[in-house]
Parts: C-alpha cells; sequence; structure tokens
C-alpha cells in the first residue's frame, strides 16, 4: 500500500501562483510514475501532469503546459506541482496518484493509489 498526503493549496488571485507537495508513505515508491490530476465541481476528473520515477520523463495536459511544472524528489518521497499564471479555471480539487511499475502514466484508470485532494481556488 502507499500512501499519499496532499499539501499546499489555497486561495489566489488570477496570476498568481501555488506550489503542491504530495508526501508518499508505505511501500516504497521510488519506481512508481507520480501524476497529478485534478477535479472541478461538476465536472469530471481530468490528468493535469505526470513526471516518470526518475524525474526525467514529463507529460502535461494541454490546458496547464507552459505554466505547470511537475518535480520529485525520491529521497523525500514527494512529488510537487509548481502552478504559475494561475486562471479562475484551475480551480479544482487536485489530486497526487502514483502508478507503481509504469514510467509515465496520463490515464486516471493507469494509478492505483489516490490522495485526498487539495483545494486550489482562483479568484477572478
Amino acid at each position: 500500500q502507499v500512501q499519499l498526503v496532499e499539501s499546499g493549496g489555497g486561495l489566489v488571485e488570477t496570476g498568481g501562483s501555488l506550489r503542491l507537495s504530495c508526501v508518499a508513505s508505505g511501500r516504497s515508491c521510488n519506481t512508481c510514475g507520480l501524476g497529478w490530476f485534478r477535479q472541478a465541481h461538476g465536472k469530471e476528473r481530468e490528468f493535469v501532469a505526470a513526471v516518470s520515477w526518475n524525474g526525467i520523463g514529463t507529460k502535461y495536459s494541454d490546458s496547464v503546459k507552459g505554466r505547470f511544472t511537475i518535480s520529485r524528489d525520491n529521497a523525500k518521497n514527494t512529488v510537487y506541482l509548481q502552478m504559475n499564471s494561475l486562471k479562475p479555471e484551475d480551480t479544482a480539487v487536485y489530486y497526487c496518484a502514483a502508478a507503481p511499475g509504469l514510467p509515465l502514466a496520463y490515464l486516471a484508470h493507469q494509478y492505483g493509489y489516490w490522495g485526498q485532494g487539495t483545494q486550489v481556488t482562483v479568484s477572478s
């Protein structure tokens, strides 16, 4: 089992920045693909970004490319999501997820472990 705990969400104005963190515990996840998803109120959960186990490979949704950066620190069992130039449409609950054995995954069903989520609200 892998437990994931997100932090760093909050309220920010349009154009502002936030950095989300997600700490993994339990079973070692140094070879897991890690990702971030989000779910806005009344909408389906959508892929945001993913990073490979070694931090070299990354993938982003078109809606966040160029504004968000995903990274990981395996020594700290932590994955980060740096979010810049935030827009009101980025408002959502952001979830961290782990995909054991997969180098880079962007489909929700590929992820076996999920955090509880952290709320990000961007005011206009």
